[in-house]
């Protein structure tokens, strides 16, 4: 963006005409740089993941930010004032309130209303729009900007999903899975989040069967209250009239998606829209269990739903003989340092906890982690010959 300060003020002429050019460039970088299948294609495509990073920030991001940086300051000649500070404080007035009511209106109208996709096709459109009254009669202008817009409309507006919202791409269809009948996933941003079928007891992924089985089987939960923090396809409740439940999720569309399309009925448990680190840090409630399965895709959780403070916060809202319960995609041997790292900072909160690697040969495997608000960390030992407290460690 300051490159392209730098670059607009050295423009001598021509000036409508070289804005122009830019706005329809930077349409063209927006409307196929930053669509969704563009995106998938290059994080899926280019590896190590670094190289898709520096394509996506270099070929994309930077170049938009320099083009559209030197609208300002070439647009400003064009401004009639007797004074140098008269003719910049005008141009950085209506710099500013654009700015602020486009990133608004975008994020607050468009991506709530219509989804992502939605929004970055409108902002496309914008540009060429925009483009389209600066420039001159050109034929060949006209049929790139016609050429553009096609291409725009079809990479983020034909794509098949169930609901795309600020939040959240969501796809709700049938899979092939044996021995199940009519087994449908629900997606989210393109990883599955949640299996049913329409079997009697129904079947779901293999991780709700084991929370679900600690829960009911293992604790022997009846009449608890339990909060999920992140909703998924709501299947932890699903025809399970024991105990109460409580979903906290960030997207207040959800609910109805799920109920619609997935479970096609209505969902079991109290649904709340919010942050889940916002509701454990302010609720006055307390809770028997806190599952917290808070995925934005199959293996990205929220940086800030992973600190000492995060889980502090679940440790809040649990009673004192309470259980936290979190499911977790690391590699199957433990072995990375965001796995070691993300169960230290687990049990630098609730001591040692249990672990349960359910994919134990894949590359991404669900890790449940199981933890108790009687518990508390504390200092560690190593028995070694020399010194093996171990007789006296177990009858303390």
């Amino acid at each position: 963006l300051a490159l392209g300060y730098a670059s607009g003020a050295k423009v001598a002429g021509n000036y409508l005409a070289i804005v122009a050019r830019n706005f329809l460039i930077a349409a063209t970088l927006a409307g196929i740089g930053l669509a969704g299948i563009s995106v998938d294609w290059m994080f899926a495509h280019l590896q190590p993941v670094l190289v898709a990073y520096l394509v996506f920030i270099g070929g994309v991001l930077c170049p938009l930010a320099w083009l559209l940086g030197q609208t300002v300051p070439i647009l400003t000649n064009l401004m009639k004032a007797e004074r140098t500070g008269e003719a910049s404080g005008l141009a950085l007035y209506w710099s500013t309130l654009g700015s602020f009511l486009g990133s608004i209106s975008l994020s607050l109208l468009v991506m709530q209303w219509l989804g992502v996709s939605a929004a970055v096709f409108a902002c496309a459109l914008c540009l060429l729009v925009g483009a389209l009254l600066l420039a001159r009669r050109n034929f060949k202008f006209w049929l790139f900007s016609g050429l553009t817009v096609a291409i725009a409309a079809g990479l983020n507006l034909q794509h098949e999903v169930t609901a795309d919202t600020a939040y959240a791409e969501y796809v709700i269809g049938a899979v092939d899975l044996p021995g199940q009948n009519n087994p449908r996933a629900f997606w989210v941003n393109k990883s599955v989040a949640s299996l049913i079928d329409d079997s009697d007891p129904p079947n779901y992924t293999r991780y709700i069967k084991h929370l679900r089985q600690i829960l009911l089987d293992d604790l022997g939960f009846t009449g608890k209250d339990i909060l999920v923090l992140g909703a998924g396809g709501f299947t932890l409740s699903h025809h399970e009239p024991l105990n109460r439940y409580t979903y906290v999720d960030i997207d207040p569309a959800i609910k109805a998606i799920a109920e619609k399309h997935f479970l096609r009925e209505p969902t079991r448990g109290e649904f709340i829209a919010d942050d889940a680190r916002r509701f454990v840090a302010t609720s006055e409630r307390r809770f028997d269990a806190v599952v917290v399965d808070v995925y934005s895709s199959h293996t990205s959780i929220p940086s800030h739903l992973v600190t000492r403070e995060f889980w502090a916060g679940t440790r809040r809202v649990l009673k004192p003989d309470g259980v936290l319960l979190a499911n977790l995609i690391l590699d199957g041997k433990l072995e990375t340092p965001y796995a070691r790292n993300l169960l230290a900072t687990i049990d630098s909160v609730f001591g040692r906890c249990a672990v349960d690697v359910l994919h134990k040969a894949r590359t991404q495997a669900n890790v449940e982690v199981s933890c108790f608000a009687s518990s508390r960390p504390g200092e560690t030992g190593i028995y070694v010959d020399e010194r093996n407290r171990a007789d006296l460690d177990r009858v303390r």
